[in-house]
């Protein structure tokens, strides 16, 4: 029985990597459909790059500093591995692993996948005026040092997890810590040439594919059945369930309040609001998916795909460009899902509001200023963004020597 269940728990939490790896294809199909088709090849040589050194990274540095004493054994040199004494666990194959949950590889690769989102949400934020070169760098030490160690307070059992703060799946862990690195880079970036006219009015930057954003979308909504659903750490059916349904709801709610929030503003049926909206309510949801009711799932939804129409309004008042709604989806709406977890579901109280309110608060400015810190060197050496000549031509030429569409290129401002 025992052998069983380990057999049955290891495969699901293998099923929602596969999930998680997913969402990768949704970024970037979101990511390109969201900005000029001149800079398509740019976004998914980003995107590509980020899963590829996300894994290396996370196997050589991130899965030790997130989960102290989790090398993986076989990877490194042994003299290497017996000079810092990491080894593979005894048990790390067997039953004894994870309360018997999955195995040590499995743990190992769900986590991975995880790692690699933060910088993609930077990667749509900065999209079609940074060097890549510079955003490479930034993603090796984002997601090799920044994200495990911020990941490490919580889910390494660090002093916010002694604390009390609750983070499910990641709300802050990971989409906060990506959300927060993106603010940092528009800001130090500036907005794309023609987004803010003289007269301080937004020109608007049109998308070059819905459809490529919608399936991406789609993508991204089965992916987060992997991504919260496999947080339960088991296939227990009660817990699972539960989950994936708290995920969909807050999706469909998020998505249907963004539409109509923006129709009331703007007397418009917006698309990319509806889509984003139906992000951020997978974001706002994955902070406490396992203890909401069906209610309150509805509700956190829809209040983040509130926050979702009047981020974007904010972002523009403020004139910082995040071509894709990077900020208001994975930065604001995961703030408000974390803070959701101390008003709605099985946790809420004041006590609890106020550990997820420190929560927020401490990732907030450790990613802030390390986010800073890096891209401001880079910004000094290196530099950040690309000539004038390049951007307007497109990073694709510039950067590529290819174009996504070499038979129907167009001019493009």
């Amino acid at each position: 029985m025992e052998s069983t269940l380990l057999t049955v728990n290891n495969v699901w939490m293998m099923i929602c990597t596969g999930l998680v790896f997913l969402m990768h294809l949704g970024f970037s199909l979101l990511e390109i459909g969201l900005t000029r088709q001149k800079n398509t090849v740019n976004i998914l040589f980003k995107n590509v790059f980020i899963i590829s050194i996300g894994i290396i990274l996370y196997t050589l540095i991130g899965f030790n500093l997130m989960y102290p004493g989790s090398f993986i054994g076989g990877v490194l040199p042994d003299y290497f591995i017996d000079l810092f004494g990491l080894s593979l666990p005894e048990n790390g194959l067997g039953p004894e692993y994870a309360d018997g949950g999955y195995t040590y590889w499995t743990d190992f690769l769900f986590q991975a996948m995880f790692a690699a989102t933060a910088a993609t949400i930077v990667s749509g934020a900065v999209a079609e005026r940074v060097k890549l070169g510079a955003f490479m760098v930034f993603t090796i030490i984002y997601v090799g040092i920044v994200y495990p160690i911020a990941g490490s307070w919580k889910w390494g059992a660090g002093w916010l997890d002694e604390l009390g703060f609750y983070d499910f799946a990641g709300s802050t862990i990971v989409h906060s810590v990506g959300g927060w690195a993106a603010l940092i880079a528009v800001w130090l970036l500036g907005a794309r040439i023609g987004k803010f006219k003289k007269d301080g009015t937004v020109g608007a930057i049109p998308g070059h594919n819905l459809p490529f954003v919608t399936a991406g979308v789609f993508l991204l909504w089965l992916g987060w059945f992997g991504f919260n659903g496999g947080s339960v750490l088991s296939a227990e059916p009660g817990a699972t369930s539960l989950v994936l349904v708290t995920t969909s709801i807050a999706a469909a709610s998020g998505g249907l309040a963004a539409f109509l929030t923006s129709l009331m503003k703007y007397k418009q049926y917006d698309l990319s609001m509806f889509l984003n909206g139906i992000l951020g309510g997978l974001v706002g949801i994955t902070a406490g998916a396992d203890m909401m009711s069906v209610t309150e799932a509805i509700i956190i939804g829809a209040i983040a795909g509130v926050i979702i129409v009047l981020g974007v309004a904010l972002l523009d008042k403020l004139k910082l460009d995040d071509p894709v709604g990077a900020i208001p989806v994975h930065l604001l709406c995961g703030i408000w899902g974390t803070l959701a977890v101390g008003i709605f579901g099985d946790l809420a109280g004041i006590e609890q509001f106020f550990n997820q309110l420190i929560g927020v608060l401490s990732v907030g400015v450790f990613c802030l200023l390390a986010a800073f810190v890096i891209l401001k060197v880079l910004k000094s050496t290196i530099g950040l963004r690309v000539s004038e000549e390049e951007e307007r031509e497109g990073l694709d030429i510039h950067e590529h020597g290819m174009d996504a569409y070499p038979d129907f290129r167009t001019n493009e401002h």
